[in-house]
């Protein structure tokens, strides 16, 4: 079964996200802060993370930039999912190493796109053979 970890500090927007994502039957493994998503990471590599960029503590941006640091982590797949919506902050957030990013409020069909789209490029066999996974770098949007 497919494993997602989903960082999130909003108890609203993380029980949203996970009921989305356990609807579609993928594992979801819930983290409300930046240290509880590292123990998370600890104990099994999710196959991708949707990380909130807005977190107490250490942010979304430094936590992925951390995890594309270490050679386990590397390519994992990281979705941002945030409230800011201004010009720059898709960029600021591929800059930080994230593959996507979508904004609030959540849209069922669009996150639930957004992830089957990122897990196509580290589990082809997913992917239906009508729409093939795009390359890495493309799903990547180039900003690492």
């Amino acid at each position: 079964m497919t494993r997602i970890l989903v960082v999130e500090d909003n108890p609203q927007n993380l029980k949203l996200t996970t009921v989305i994502l356990q609807s579609r039957g993928y594992e979801v493994v819930p983290a409300g802060d930046s240290g509880a998503a590292e123990r998370a990471i600890a104990e099994a590599v999710p196959d991708l993370v949707v990380m909130d960029v807005a977190l107490p503590g250490k942010d979304g941006y430094a936590l992925t930039r951390e995890l594309r640091a270490r050679p386990d982590t590397a390519e994992l797949p990281i979705l941002a999912l945030s409230a800011f919506a201004m010009p720059g902050d898709a960029e600021k957030a591929l800059i930080a190493g994230c593959d996507d990013y979508l904004t609030k409020p959540i849209q069922r069909a669009v996150l639930l796109e957004r992830v089957e789209r990122l897990l196509r490029t580290v589990l082809p066999a997913a992917s239906p053979a009508s729409d093939p996974a795009p390359p890495p770098s493309a799903a990547r949007g180039g900003g690492r």
